[in-house]
């Protein structure tokens, strides 16, 4: 009468082994794939590019301007000279700058 519980005993413990071996043989398509963390390519390409240096002046009109270029003196219609800045944000080439 002491075999029976011992046999049954043991074909509980095979068949709980044999069920965690069956379910940990289905875990890897179970879980979600890992990630690979990003490439530093791909890191860089999310910065912005740098933005053109320039300076504010003010124009003749009044108004502060900024401009990219530098500063020049051109000739006017009457035959003087003129201060301009150029390459200024709003696309004017030149601007007329306040002496």
């Amino acid at each position: 009468m002491s075999a029976a519980p011992r046999c049954t005993m043991k074909r509980f413990w095979l068949a709980l082994c044999a069920a965690i071996l069956g379910f940990a043989a289905l875990a890897p398509a179970l879980t979600l794939p890992v990630q690979q963390p990003l490439r530093l390519r791909q890191l860089a390409t999310h910065r912005r590019p740098p933005r053109p240096k320039g300076k504010w002046y003010m124009a003749s009109t009044g108004h502060a301007i900024y401009c990219y270029g530098p500063v020049m003196m051109v000739g006017t219609w009457d035959g003087g000279f003129a201060r301009v800045a150029t390459i200024c944000r709003g696309g004017m080439p030149m601007v007329k700058l306040k002496d």
